[in-house]
């Protein structure tokens, strides 16, 4: 039987400061050259801005040039390359040890075949047309002693910052109970699963009851209410960071819900400026139903007296 899954992806773009030594050795990319860092009788590539052994600083004024051929210390064949990989096509991880340096680096070799792969074999850097400033400015090494590709002028500037958007994918099963869940959504609905052991009511995708360890399914659903209390709230001042659409201070609140003891966490609330949110102020669900299914839009206040608890604050979850 297949399982249904979905997939989510966590992405953080950056920038990073790439400081005198690396920003050296990223603008020599762009001129089709390597450089490592003389430290003590070796040379370091890529440089450090200290060795690795010792914790010694090293200065930009100890660079020298090394490759661009060099020579495969050990590899692994990647026989399925995926979405991730720098080839669309079988290629091999190597640690190559460029000519003048000490230290490997490590990289793609385009071989054309696993019988082509060999410790020991001399490659050279194919490079692409266009080069930014990054590692990815070689293309792969290929075997032989003599580079290909590359052509063009090198940056105008020294390469200084270097962007990189950070990101890992997870596939997800979907559970019966999450499937569920989403199709009262498209409704315009919350669907809760009530233990019949001791009574609470959880949000319709929760497979269980961790208090009496009871598997909760279809015949223990019932419909949330679409009224609660603010419990607590968080105002977000946006940092404008790449990809961010914010930019003025919003709201994200927790909401016990009417009749069941079930908080929704992290929600939107609309209509409110950020300083007129407090804790037991009365929402209800607002839903955008001009679509094929219902979203939810947020929160919106209903109008009725707040409720005067104390104890609303203890009520996260």
């Amino acid at each position: 039987m297949t399982t249904a899954s979905r997939q989510a992806t966590i992405r953080f773009p950056y920038k990073r400061s790439l400081g005198p030594v690396m920003g050296a050795f990223m603008t020599a990319l762009t001129e089709q050259r390597f450089l490592g860092i003389r430290s003590g009788d070796r040379v370091i590539c890529p440089p450090r801005e200290w060795d690795p052994d010792t914790a010694a600083d090293l200065s930009a004024d100890d660079l020298v040039e090394v490759g661009p051929a060099g020579t495969v210390e050990s590899w692994t064949w990647v026989a399925a390359p995926g979405a991730a990989h720098p080839l669309d096509r079988p290629f091999a991880f190597a640690l190559i040890r460029l000519d003048g340096a000490d230290t490997t680096l490590l990289h793609a070799v385009d071989a054309g075949a696993i019988d082509v792969m060999a410790t020991g074999m001399r490659v050279a850097p194919r490079w692409k047309a266009e080069r930014t400033g990054h590692i990815t400015d070689v293309d792969a090494f290929v075997p032989g002693e003599t580079p290909e590709g590359g052509g063009g002028a090198g940056a105008e500037e020294p390469v200084t910052m270097m962007e990189y958007d950070a990101a890992i994918t997870y596939t997800l099963p979907i559970t019966p109970n999450e499937a569920r869940d989403a199709e009262w959504v498209a409704q315009g609905r919350f669907l809760g699963l009530q233990c019949p052991v001791c009574g609470r009511t959880y949000l319709g995708s929760r497979g269980y009851c961790p208090v009496d360890a009871v598997e909760l399914g279809a015949e223990h659903e019932v419909e949330l209410p679409q009224r609660g209390t603010i419990t607590n709230f968080t105002i977000v001042t946006p940092v404008q960071y790449p990809g961010q659409t914010e930019t003025d201070p919003f709201p994200r609140v927790h909401v016990l819900l009417d009749e069941h003891d079930v908080v929704l966490g992290y929600q939107n609330l609309i209509e409110v400026p950020v300083e007129e949110v407090r804790v037991g102020l009365r929402v209800q669900a607002m839903w955008d139903t001009t679509g094929d299914a219902a979203e939810l839009e947020g929160w919106i206040p209903t109008g009725e007296a707040d409720v005067e608890d104390p104890d609303l604050v203890n009520r996260i979850c």
